[in-house]
């Protein structure tokens, strides 16, 4: 891992990273000496590790719980190049976009693609992170990922057992539930009750397909990008019960 740039800004450390062709995103607390718990975040659709919502989670989860977070750019996203089987998912997409088809289909192809090479990338940098001085190598592991998150993070967080807790959210499909089933870390998931892109019954059965002995419905009315802002302060206050807070209460 190298770090190629560094920030600080309101008591939030900034430092970009490469591992190889990975290329991605590190905060931490600006006056932490002690290891801490770490958050990985993955990006939606189309998005990047520096994309505002992965920017606010980022900031809050450091300055309220004094946690470590870590965002990837996704293949094919962000500063890494696209290659022809990306541009072939795009412009599928695009045409499905314009003829007023269900994405559904096109969406599953592109996640299990980008999975399949994120996965391994996400846990190669896990390896690299919890080797760092200031993480530590016994920290609790958090995940946090909605829309293409989830569909990267739940095949994650089946193969990684580092991952203690996870916040997964406005996806469901048939192709999550096998990896769901082996997923038994305590679980918040979000759904977004007038997803335009996401069937209802679709994002309810991949809930119920989650092992987890402690997991939680977010169902909240609105749209597929509608989300509330309040769920913020409920992932806040999710991992800092299950990851254990170093820094002040979260509101």
């Amino acid at each position: 891992m190298h770090f190629t740039a560094e920030t600080s800004s309101n008591g939030v450390v900034e430092r970009n990273f490469t591992l190889g062709d990975i290329t991605g995103l590190l905060w931490s607390p600006a006056s932490g000496s002690e290891p801490a718990p770490l958050v990985l975040m993955a990006h939606g659709g189309g998005q990047h590790k520096r994309a505002p919502g992965i920017l606010a989670r980022a900031h809050r989860f450091v300055r309220a719980c004094g946690f470590h977070v870590a965002a990837l750019d996704a293949p094919g996203h962000g500063e890494r190049p696209r290659t022809a089987a990306d541009e072939q998912h795009i412009a599928v997409l695009r045409q499905a976009q314009a003829a007023g088809e269900p994405l559904g289909p096109v969406v599953v192809e592109i996640h299990k693609d980008l999975a399949a090479r994120a996965v391994p990338e996400w846990r190669a940098t896990l390896d690299a992170l919890l080797a760092l001085p200031e993480i530590g190598a016994d920290v609790p592991v958090g995940f946090w990922g909605i829309m293409q998150g989830t569909g990267i993070g739940v095949p994650l967080t089946a193969a990684e057992p580092r991952i203690a807790a996870a916040v997964f959210g406005c996806l469901g499909h048939e192709s999550l539930t096998e990896a769901a089933a082996q997923i038994t870390v305590p679980i918040e998931f979000l759904l977004q009750w007038d997803d335009e892109h996401v069937e209802r019954q679709s994002g309810l059965a991949l809930f119920d397909a989650f092992a987890s002995k402690e997991k939680s419905l977010h169902a909240n009315a609105g749209g597929h990008v509608d989300m509330p802002r309040f769920e913020m302060d409920s992932a806040t206050r999710f991992f800092a019960r299950h990851l254990g807070q170093v820094g002040a209460s979260p509101a």
